[in-house]
């Protein structure tokens, strides 16, 4: 067992990304996720630095938010830097623990989404269904400790999944048919049978997906039927298009993950379509979604207005 683990910690892993993309494209498509990243990165810490320094934005809607965001940021610099260098560069290797290590925050950010996301649904329907209640129920404090316990959870989770990746052996080079380490495709290029480990991998991710879509869907069934049941106003118009965003940032957080899930066990996956539908459930959603929040947010909008402003005339 010393000697296999010894053996496993001298091999190092080799990001291919996209197994299909001739070589002539390399450098386009390292310029595009680069462009990605810095959408992302603006986003996202544009929403992070207004809700932290604005006392106004000191709610929980806005925590929950950006608490998405900081995940959101970290899954992309953890993945992104380095898939640029290695279209840009050809530096695509990384080393058994930073391997490991990427993989472990990978798998503990992608069901952290989905946790996050399941909070916002509650808190929507409690402000939605419960408006009278909702400062008694929902609270900053509160919120702050249901965060941080979401974020424990997830990474027990992303644990949980490194060490199952870590129970088979390793050796040499080992080819990655994807843009980060994950275990459904470093699991593959160990030298023994994969199979049992990546269906223990399988159920978790499925439990870390279905278990908060299952409530995502229960509350928003809820709410849906509580606005078609009001009289139409103002109110009514907000909560609507309120959750008309929420629901496209859902969908992008969540259909193409199920997709996967569905994919893996169905059939045999062609390599380039499988690493296209990781990318849209990954990335795609974290460069939207806070520009949908700043977008369709009255408050945030109004407060990045008047912070712009300001450094205008000074």
């Amino acid at each position: 067992m010393e000697s296999t683990t010894n053996k496993s910690e001298g091999c190092e892993f080799v990001l291919i990304g996209f197994p299909g993309l001739a070589e002539k494209f390399h450098v386009g498509f390292g310029i595009f996720i680069f462009l990605v990243y810095n959408v992302s990165l603006c986003a996202n810490a544009t929403v992070i630095i207004l809700i932290f320094l604005k006392e106004h934005l000191h709610q929980p809607m806005y925590i929950i938010i950006g608490s998405l965001a900081i995940s959101d940021l970290l899954f992309d610099t953890t993945t992104l830097p380095k898939i640029i260098g290695k279209y840009w560069f050809g530096s695509g290797s990384l080393t058994f623990v930073g391997c490991f290590l990427q993989m472990t925050i990978v798998h503990t950010l992608n069901p952290l989404d989905s946790l996050i996301i399941m909070f916002m649904a509650i808190d929507r329907y409690v402000a939605i269904c419960h408006p009278l209640r909702y400062h008694s129920i929902i609270g900053n404090r509160r919120v702050i400790f249901i965060c941080i316990s979401l974020y424990t959870v997830a990474v027990v989770t992303g644990i949980c999944v490194m060490y199952l990746a870590t129970t088979v052996p390793y050796a040499g080079s080992n080819k990655v048919k994807n843009l980060f380490c994950s275990i459904g495709t470093v699991g593959v290029t160990t030298y023994v049978n994969p199979a049992p480990v990546l269906l223990k991998a399988y159920y978790v991710g499925l439990a870390c997906h279905l278990g908060p879509l299952s409530f995502i869907i229960f509350s928003y069934s809820i709410i849906i039927r509580k606005i078609c049941s009001s009289v139409r106003s103002d109110s009514w118009n907000k909560a609507f298009y309120t959750c008309v965003t929420h629901w496209f940032v859902i969908g992008t957080y969540n259909v193409p993950r199920l997709l996967v899930y569905t994919y893996e066990q169905t059939q045999k996956p062609q390599v380039d379509i499988y690493v296209s539908l990781i990318c849209l459930y990954t990335f795609v959603p974290h460069f939207t979604s806070p520009i949908i929040f700043c977008l369709r947010n009255e408050e945030i909008k109004k407060t990045l207005r008047s912070v712009l402003e300001r450094k205008k005339h000074s």
